[in-house]
């Protein structure tokens, strides 16, 4: 009996020191997954290129299948002859409608991680945006996920990377310009390679769109910016029928 009692102060204090007992008697430290919490801002500062209102892909040109490509391709063109125009095309941020994914995960603003046991949330302070990554689950069923802006993401801790697997973003909402099939899906591994830097390695599948998986990684350093309240009220641009922004300079508040 004094040996059972033993036994299990032993094995009870080893709980309380962050270790367990095994089969042959060494007692193993239990590995917390890495903390990944803070506030982050894309690093470098010139990650966006020479025209930071006009990032190119981050990982060059996309490798498209028809008729995605000539979709791709007018839609430049359009682009580039309404920047020249001076009523550029109006944007998901212009029609103040979140990001969604993978574009959230750029880092035109800072975005700050929220790390607990069942979740990582991801804010981003441009659009006040909100992202789930939902931990130890499995995917639903593809009919039983709703189209959302960021999918629906479910993530795994693999030794120090956050692997991240996401689904069901809907078809509006595009990477750079990039359409998309229902089916696409995007993984992630997310990790520390540095006590204040992050990286995220992001791959696109959808085969009826893309010739081969499209992969890109983005790097962020952590920072001590407080994420603020970012509104979009969307009372100082007019979108014309061809889908034109223009800056409305008589508007009023309501």
């Amino acid at each position: 009996m004094r040996y059972i009692l033993l036994s299990v102060a032993v094995a009870f204090f080893g709980l309380l020191s962050g270790c367990h007992a095994t089969s042959s008697g060494v007692d193993r430290k239990i590995r917390l997954p890495p903390d990944i919490s803070g506030t982050w801002e894309r690093y470098p500062d010139d990650w966006a290129g020479k025209d930071a209102d006009n990032p190119q892909p981050p990982a060059g040109p996309f490798d498209l299948k028809e008729p995605y490509a000539k979709a791709y391709a007018d839609l430049q063109k359009r682009k580039a002859a309404a920047d020249l125009a001076g009523t550029p095309i109006a944007t998901a941020s212009t029609r103040c409608l979140p990001e969604g994914m993978p574009t959230i995960m750029e880092g035109t603003y800072p975005i700050q991680i929220v790390q607990t046991a069942g979740q990582v949330i991801v804010l981003a302070e441009f659009l006040t945006q909100t992202r789930r990554i939902w931990l130890d689950e499995k995917m639903p069923p593809a009919d039983e996920i709703s189209p959302s802006y960021y999918g629906h993401s479910v993530g795994r801790w693999e030794g120090d990377a956050l692997v991240v697997e996401t689904a069901g973003i809907r078809t509006d909402v595009t990477f750079h310009g990039t359409p998309h099939t229902a089916d696409m899906r995007l993984t992630e591994r997310i990790r520390k390679t540095a006590p204040d830097m992050l990286e995220d390695r992001v791959t696109i599948y959808d085969p009826m769109v893309f010739k081969k998986p499209y992969s890109f990684t983005l790097a962020y350093k952590k920072s001590n910016y407080k994420i603020s309240e970012y509104v979009c009220d969307n009372n100082q641009i007019l979108i014309d029928a061809k889908g034109g922004s223009h800056l409305n300079l008589g508007f009023k508040r309501n």
